[in-house]
């Protein structure tokens, strides 16, 4: 793999370095880690609909599972929250293996529907399971802590997430100049072509489908114990489509473009709120233009324009 394809991951790597030095106060610290928080989500999120080619709008669930199994398992069970961040990861995983198949014999605006009906069906069990998960009130998460040293710090956190964030995006950029990755290109124009060339379609769908709830599933993990409490909303419908919108905003296909959709959906609340009411207008106005101008997304098209890969 050349050189230039790394350009970006050591930009982010450099930007990563130097924020904590610049930040101002706390709230732009918050701030930062969870747009890193929502970048590795939104680059596993990529890697199945943009490269693969397959449509998920109830990835939240995902996230919700990991988020819960870090506060019901420590809470209630008793067990270390690494333990209880694994334990969400693999019955995420297994879950994912196992609908996957099912869900993805079907095609277009069906399986967008059974991946909504997916997440809801999430959302309502974390509501109503009350005597675990507190109902709609959410619960409390204990500390993350690790041989005696407990992140408790926004600074130790920063840099927990920036870690988890250029490990992502080198991760990504491996995986999709891979083989596997190769094959998920493929598969993405022309599943027929791809089968006719020998790639196992089926195989490679529930692989990445896995592989981008595993990636919710951490972040939830990882999340929750950063906020110290969850509640349903972390797997609401809406969470999904706003983790698509960062896909979609960034650039499908694109490992930046999900980097910097998910920087500028993050932060574009916050720089809307002097707008006093008119902030989701404001908002819906933004998207709607950068869909009508730039449709293949922020990074694909100004790679286009001045003629680099993205």
């Amino acid at each position: 793999m050349s050189k230039k394809t790394f350009w970006g991951l050591y930009l982010i790597m450099a930007v990563l370095a130097c924020l904590p030095w610049v930040l101002p106060n706390s709230f732009y610290m918050d701030l930062a880690i969870r747009m890193a928080i929502n970048a590795v989500i939104v680059l596993g999120l990529n890697l199945l609909i943009g490269f693969a080619g397959q449509i998920s709008l109830g990835h939240a669930g995902f996230l919700g599972i990991g988020a819960y199994a870090s506060a019901v398992l420590p809470t209630h069970f008793g067990w270390h929250p690494v333990l209880a961040m694994a334990a969400g990861a693999l019955v995420t995983g297994l879950l994912a293996a196992l609908l996957a198949r099912p869900i993805f014999k079907l095609k277009g605006h069906y399986l967008a529907m059974a991946t909504l009906g997916l997440g809801i069906i999430i959302n309502i069990v974390l509501r109503n399971e009350a005597s675990l998960t507190g109902g709609p009130d959410g619960m409390p998460v204990p500390a993350l802590g690790l041989l005696g040293f407990e992140l408790s710090s926004d600074k130790h956190w920063y840099w927990v997430v920036a870690l988890l964030l250029s490990f992502s995006v080198w991760a990504s950029l491996n995986l999709i100049n891979s083989p596997f990755g190769r094959a998920l290109r493929a598969l993405h124009g022309s599943e027929v072509a791809s089968q006719v060339a020998g790639v196992d379609v089926v195989r490679y769908k529930v692989s990445i489908f896995v592989i981008s709830a595993v990636f919710a599933s951490l972040m939830g993990s990882v999340t929750a114990h950063y906020v110290g409490f969850v509640t349903p909303n972390f797997a609401d419908f809406f969470h999904s489509i706003e983790l698509v919108t960062m896909v979609v905003i960034g650039g499908m296909a694109s490992v930046y473009g999900s980097v910097l959709g998910a920087v500028l959906l993050t932060a574009l609340p916050q720089a809307l709120a002097s707008f006093e009411g008119w902030e989701t207008v404001a908002f819906g106005t933004i998207l709607m233009l950068c869909m009508i101008f730039m449709p293949r997304g922020l990074v694909p098209t100004l790679a286009a324009k001045f003629g680099k890969g993205a």
